[in-house]
């Protein structure tokens, strides 16, 4: 293939008129989502390569948490962590190097993924949605550090149930996927009461919904962080119902505050019992 080629593979310019309001045929969508797909792969084969070259580094990152556990176990309880087959090791760096760069190309690829879907967007829409995505991404790494910071203290916790007589051998590549679901459970968990946010903004949920539902949704909260941790402690459900606690009742406020701005408040729906059929 030519590099004339190559470009045009991942430029996915259309090779039809647009029209006024963006639209397109459905060969340059095809085309578009084909040059997405090959900027956000070359993307990612590079943050992968990036990765190899601090492996140590984050193999130290994975390793601390359960090195930072050991010292909290009571006297008695032993543990080592070991690799299982001769291309553990290999597969261990493959996953290791593979999720970081998806964190680290993260905001590249979620921009093609947006930069394709935005053009069928209406303005408000636009606006709305770039709101949401400046804060998804905060959102999700402040979920993520949050459980990274209480990793140590249920892996301590878990490691305790062993009896004193026997060691706990801890097989890396199940321990990295443990890690890796804690933090996602954490990253994803926080986003929850933005996506409420969303739902109120389209008119699904109002605040008066979830002030009428707020102790079910206490209850539920609760409830989601402990089936939702992988550790069985209380310390780390704590960590991660508290702060969805917060966010949920922040999001009830301003769902409240664009009820009020749009009509939509207590006067509005007073006068109306829930099991009434309004004339609409």
């Amino acid at each position: 293939m030519s590099v004339s080629g190559v470009f045009d593979y991942f430029s996915g310019r259309p090779r039809h008129p647009v029209g006024p309001d963006g639209r397109m045929a459905l060969s340059d969508h095809a085309r578009e989502l084909r040059a997405r797909l090959l900027r956000s792969a070359f993307a990612l084969v590079l943050a992968f390569c990036l990765a190899l070259f601090f492996y140590d580094d984050l193999l130290r990152l994975i390793e601390a948490p359960y090195k930072e556990a050991l010292p909290r176990l009571q006297p008695g309880t032993k543990s080592e962590i070991v690799l299982n087959g001769v291309t553990a090791g290999l597969m261990l760096q493959l996953k290791l190097c593979g999720v970081a760069a998806i964190v680290v190309a993260s905001p590249y690829w979620l921009y093609q993924i947006w930069a394709f879907i935005m053009p069928g967007l209406h303005p408000s829409e636009k606006k709305w949605t770039r709101t949401f995505v400046a804060i998804a991404g905060p959102l999700f790494l402040l979920g993520v550090a949050t459980g990274y910071y209480v990793l140590p203290t249920g892996i301590a916790v878990l490691l305790q149930f062993a009896p004193d007589t026997a060691t706990t051998l801890v097989e890396f590549t199940q321990y990295f996927s443990f890690i890796t679901r804690m933090l996602l459970v954490f990253g994803i968990a926080f986003e929850i009461p933005l996506f409420v946010i969303m739902l109120n903004l389209a008119g699904v949920v109002s605040g008066r919904a979830l002030g009428k539902y707020r102790p079910w949704i206490i209850l539920g909260v609760f409830v989601f962080a402990a089936v939702a941790t992988p550790s069985t402690d209380p310390f780390s459900m704590l960590m991660l119902g508290i702060p969805m606690l917060v966010l949920f009742l922040v999001a009830e406020v301003i769902a409240r505050l664009v009820d009020r701005s749009r009509g939509r408040g207590r006067d509005s729906t007073a006068q109306w019992d829930d099991d009434e059929v309004s004339p609409l």
